[in-house]
């Protein structure tokens, strides 16, 4: 069991969390409102060449690897685009991301900390 304070922290890290989950959409909306172009890290081979003038040969080359698990943040068997975003599927994505990498984190850390025994 652990003890009183931790129980608060916990609790208050699990809010935070949410919270920053919730608002994830912000990270793509924000930008238009402020005319600042497309969400950082947003872009495409396509949006690259038009920033910069070139794709880089290697992104080029490595762009179609990768297959999201959530395209366009949409929920299988739905649309993705605009629409998508303003849902639940947005924030559903998020949620998954943090999962993911808590509990590997938390995978690495038992690992980690078994090792040391």
């Amino acid at each position: 069991m652990s003890p009183p304070g931790k129980t608060k922290e916990l609790r208050k890290f699990w809010a935070v969390l949410l919270l920053l989950a919730v608002l994830t959409p912000a990270g793509l909306y924000l930008p238009g409102i402020f005319r600042a172009g497309s969400a950082w890290g947003e872009w495409g081979v396509e949006e690259i060449r038009k920033m910069i003038g070139y794709a880089p040969e290697g992104m080029e080359r490595s762009s179609g690897l990768w297959k999201a698990p959530l395209p366009d943040y949409a929920l299988p068997g739905r649309k993705g685009g605009p629409v998508s975003r303003l849902s639940l599927s947005y924030v559903l994505s998020a949620l998954v991301g943090i999962a993911a990498c808590g509990g590997g984190a938390w995978i690495l850390g038992r690992w980690l900390a078994g090792k040391k025994k």
